[in-house]
């Protein structure tokens, strides 16, 4: 009997990490079939019953650098049109059907592949891959006019969301342009260019999809709880029947020199800061010097004590952020410095400064515990790529993808650590010093005056918002779809099976004698652990007046301790790959650690010392407020940032909540560091504080390892404010942002919301599953009036009548959901952290399953009408009011309220 399978290989990963025992070490492992169809197409295979969840991920060896000059953007465009339908997969049933399975899914482009991906129960593993090999073999008999124009238009917006009317937007796509000469695979961005996205036509798009959606250029990885045999069978089943592509041929490495410097320049329309960008050329992906080229962005910018830091923003305090980072792709790499200087800088100081920061540290070089530090960093980021049957799905993709060898990521971790002082040193000298490189400088509107003085006009052509690039078609009545013949009747979709048992982890619980509550929860598939300390309050206690504090705090907790520079605590968490740092919320300040289980116990020696012995270090504190202060100013230009916190105002009235969490310029400025240990004497207190931790640890080590916290922090009484919900506006009103010249606008609609102890809270949460409470979407300028109606008639819609299919859909995806609720020690800790920050019980899951099981349509109207209602919410339009805004007086809303940008 002839065999589908030409090549079956058992492949075992593994690498060492220390286990429980210091004396010994246990080897974690994970183990991978992989084996090829007739046909070309790779499958890989990984059984995890930790969870009943599984994860497929369809990796096609395509991106944008497939496509050629003229023809951009095909294979981000082609991304969306595989989400539409395909022969046996009616319209948007791929998004309808997974999630009303309970699972997820999505897709994404990049340069050199394209990935669609789904997170499912295990019962609708079957569906899954009936969909997946639908769209890779049955699809282009689907491809109409139509159907393209839809995404065309979709495409067309989503470059305006991302490139065009965003700050530096357009950055990307001229350093590209300007990095790689004319033709080159790199030499464009993956969203294409706005032409050739109108010029695609219908034949263009199937001649792609013939040629790299084929299965001899396709990764199938399918990871979680499954039996291994079934799932070779369906595989054949739905894949192995599709043909075999036309051979795409491997590329190799296309790296590239400059022969000059080029410096550049773009007024931004939207930037409020300039920006300084430098780029040099360097080599592809999984060679020897991409691993030592990513040491040494490390190095120059990684940390505090690394000298573009020391001389950018602790020094000159040109900026509050430096970046240096390696991009190896699969033909070529840039190692690439950004800086986005505080405003009103000179692009030239920066310049400068970053030179100034290349002879520090060839001057100074750096210390073997730097190294080391980096080391187990990758050590701890390696194990944490497997903690979701997702992370696993992309992990071996990738490697097989990229190298055919699913077992690659043990020679990638070697080769990280392989990497040795001189080695890095070698690159320095080989890429970067005294290299041409591509630098661009992008400043605001009016203020050319701050680019580097022989940076030359870019020449961006921009688009005029009021001629909107639109795709059009006339009106055509399309025939029936012409179905591919198959050995199989694909028009029937495989039945979901019974759902499975989801069983709901016990939290264990404690305190101390010093009132900290303790919760935890014991995973043992990885060697990691994740804890948090939470402290109620936040910036609840924050003064309007002194809006800021509760935030800055957060900062100030993890800029050294008595013992201890910012410097040496940074180096002294980084040497144990660990994550350490405290943050501030609404609600709480929170330290917040991610860490390999074997240092739990040092991690929180130090988490100790950041909590009870504060460094109040004057310069990071000056430091932290000018960061504040800057990022302020550069979220005047942000469109997004200024429709949800102008919305936030309305909502929240003079309310604390109502101000932007790290407070305004004024009330910063104001801000002094006694003000921040008023705060912490106050409110820092274990009576008001819970220890959360999921991971490969017993109740007993941990009370242990928390004796000396419970003995050295003191409890003190305090009251955390109530909160008190304002009231809904008593109609509705359109206010509008100006953002002149704008290519998009963006909308936000809302009103108050139910606080998470309301007992009506998942209530409204259901009856906002398949609708908007608080309603956004950015829509192209010349449609912003019609984008707005629909929301207020979509709202409306909703209160009157709510179908049973709806009812129907929603009680599914929430109840099959459930299965995804429990997988990760990010997840978890979430559940615990709601069931103690909200006094919970433990099976709050369970009881809200109740309530989704007897949802009837006339309950979910009912919660409908008291919590959605578009007759009292606040309408936020950010846009480009000379074209815009007295248009939206048609809405019927009354005349819109123009709000001072």
């Amino acid at each position: 009997m002839k065999k589908h399978i030409l090549l079956s290989l058992i492949l075992v990963f593994a690498f060492l990490l220390p286990c429980k025992s210091k004396d010994n070490e246990a080897a974690f492992s994970i183990k991978a079939e992989k084996y090829m169809l007739e046909n070309g197409l790779t499958v890989v295979l990984h059984e995890d019953k930790s969870d009943p969840i599984a994860s497929v991920a369809v990796y096609y060896h395509v991106g944008s650098s497939r496509e050629t000059e003229g023809k951009t953007g095909f294979a981000h465009l082609f991304e969306h049109m595989m989400f539409q339908r395909s022969e046996n997969v009616q319209e948007d049933q791929f998004f309808k059907n997974i999630q009303g399975a309970g699972g997820t899914l999505n897709g994404s482009t990049s340069q050199d592949r394209t990935n669609y991906f789904e997170v499912v129960p295990k019962n609708a593993l079957e569906m899954v891959l009936w969909m997946e090999s639908d769209r890779m073999g049955y699809l282009e008999n689907t491809v109409t006019q139509a159907s393209l124009v839809n995404q065309q238009n979709v495409v067309q917006n989503e470059k305006r969301q991302g490139y065009d009317n965003a700050p530096y937007g357009f950055n990307q796509g001229l350093i590209l342009k300007s990095l790689y000469p004319k033709g080159h695979p790199y030499s464009w961005t993956v969203i294409g260019e706005m032409g050739d996205l109108t010029n695609a036509t219908v034949d263009d798009v199937k001649s792609f999809h013939r040629k790299f959606y084929s299965p001899n250029n396709a990764f199938l990885v399918i990871t979680g709880d499954f039996d291994k045999a079934e799932v070779k069978k369906w595989v054949e089943k739905y894949f192995g029947e599709i043909p075999k592509g036309e051979n795409i041929e491997k590329r190799k490495p296309m790296n590239v020199t400059l022969s000059e410097t080029k410096k550049l320049f773009h007024e931004d329309n939207f930037a409020k800061a300039p920006m300084l960008t430098i780029v040099f050329p360097t080599v592809e992906r999984y060679s020897k010097d991409s691993y030592a080229l990513n040491f040494l962005g490390e190095l120059l910018a990684g940390t505090k004590k690394s000298p573009l830091y020391t001389v950018l923003v602790k020094d000159k305090k040109l900026t509050s952020r430096v970046m240096a980072r390696n991009g190896s792709q699969e033909l070529a790499g840039a190692f690439t410095i950004s800086v986005t200087a505080n405003p009103g800088v000179n692009l030239t100081e920066v310049e400068n400064a970053i030179f100034e920061g290349f002879a520090k540290f060839e001057k100074d070089g750096f210390a073997v515990e730097d190294l080391e530090r980096i080391k187990a960093g990758y050590e701890t980021s390696f194990v944490s790529r497997f903690s979701s049957v997702q992370g696993k799905a992309f992990t071996l993709a990738e490697y097989t993808m990229n190298t055919g060898d699913p077992l690659y990521y043990e020679k990638e971790l070697a080769g990280f650590m392989n990497v040795t002082a001189g080695d890095i040193k070698s690159v320095y000298e080989k890429y970067i010093k005294g290299k041409n490189f591509i630098e661009t400088n992008f400043v605001p509107k009016g203020q050319a005056n701050l680019a580097v003085k022989d940076a030359v006009n870019a020449g961006i052509e921009e688009e005029d918002p009021s001629k909107a690039a639109e795709v059009k078609t006339a009106a055509v009545e399309e025939g029936p779809i012409i179905k591919t013949p198959s050995k199989i009747d694909r028009s029937v979709m495989p039945p979901i099976g019974p759902d499975p048992e989801v069983s709901n982890p016990k939290p264990w619980t404690g305190s101390l004698s010093n009132g900290m509550k303790l919760m935890g929860i014991k995973q043992s598939e990885l060697p990691m652990v994740q804890y948090s300390i939470t402290i109620e309050g936040g910036r609840l206690f924050d003064s309007v007046e002194k809006a800021g504090v509760a935030s800055l705090l957060g900062s100030m907790m993890n800029e050294g301790t008595k013992t201890k520079t910012p410097e040496e605590l940074e180096l002294a968490i980084g040497l144990l790959g660990a994550s350490i740092y405290f943050s501030s919320g609404d609600e709480n300040i929170s330290a917040n650690v991610t860490t390999l289980e074997k240092n739990f116990e040092k991690t929180l020696v130090l988490v100790e010392e950041m909590l009870l012995e504060p460094r109040w270090d004057e310069e990071q504190f000056g430091l932290a407020k000018s960061r504040v202060v800057n990022n302020l100013k550069r979220n005047a230009g942000n469109p997004d940032y200024l429709a949800s916190g102008n919305l936030n105002k309305l909502i929240y009235g003079d309310n604390i909540l109502a101000i932007d969490a790290s407070g305004t310029e004024e009330t910063v400025a104001s801000i002094t560091i006694g003000d921040l240990k008023d705060y912490y004497n106050k409110y820092f207190s274990p009576s008001i504080s819970q220890f959360l931790i999921v991971g490969d640890i017993e109740k007993q080590r941990v009370e242990k390892a928390l004796a000396s916290l419970n003995r050295k922090w003191k409890a003190k009484k305090v009251e955390v404010p109530e909160f008190t919900l304002p009231e809904p506006p008593a109609k509705s009103q359109i206010y509008f942002v100006d953002m002149p010249g704008a290519k998009q606008s963006v909308i936000s609609i809302g009103a108050p919301g139910l606080p998470r102890t309301n007992p009506d809270f998942y209530a409204a949460t259901v009856a906002n599953y398949t609708g908007s409470f608080v309603a956004s979407s950015k829509v192209r300028t010349n449609s912003t009036l019609e984008s707005v109606n629909i929301f207020k008639t979509e709202m409306e819609k909703y209160r009157n009548e709510i179908p049973q299919e709806y009812v129907d859909f929603t009680k599914s995806a929430l109840m099959k959901g459930n299965a995804l609720r429990f997988e990760t020690p990010g997840d978890l800790l979430g559940i615990i952290r709601n069931i103690s920050s909200y006094n919970l019980p433990f099976d709050y899951i369970k009881k809200e399953e109740a309530f989704v099981k007897e949802l009837t349509p006339e309950k979910l109207r009912r919660y409908a009408v008291k919590y959605i209602d578009p007759a009292k919410m606040y309408y936020v339009v950010v846009g480009d009011a000379a074209t815009q805004l007295n248009e939206l007086e048609k809405v019927g809303l009354g005349k819109p309220v123009l709000i001072e940008n």
